[in-house]
């Protein structure tokens, strides 16, 4: 069983920086690899990106690409998003996910077995 809860978002000009936060309770949070999805109102849960249980491969979606990077850090149970160059089009609920293995997959939010609550990233132009 892991608990996620996300951290981190809130209002931010265009072109502006934010770090999003994930806390996961849980023994075995080295054996998920961890997404981050998002959704914005009356649109679809999106990909934005996907990290291996240790940690050294990623993959973005191509919307973020060069923008977003996605770190963890298996002792202290986080995961992290570093959002840089933020644009409107960016504002959404951003939820963090963790997926029982490796990442493969991981760009399939039903491939995920446990998810935070959510926290709002909104981006003013």
């Amino acid at each position: 069983q892991v608990q996620l809860v996300e951290s981190g978002g809130g209002l931010v000009q265009a072109g502006g920086s934010l770090r999003l936060s994930c806390a996961a309770s849980g023994r075995t949070f080295s054996s998920y690899a961890m997404g981050w999805f998002r959704q914005a109102p009356g649109k679809e849960r999106e990909f934005v990106a996907v990290i291996s249980r240790s940690g050294s491969i990623t993959y973005y979606s191509d919307s973020v690409k060069g923008r977003f990077t996605i770190s963890r850090d298996n002792a202290k149970k986080m995961v992290y998003l570093q959002m840089t160059s933020l644009k409107p089009e960016d504002t959404a609920a951003y939820y963090c996910a963790a997926k029982d293995g490796e990442y493969y997959n991981g760009m399939d939010y039903r491939a995920y077995d446990y998810w935070g609550q959510g926290t709002q990233v909104t981006v003013s132009s």
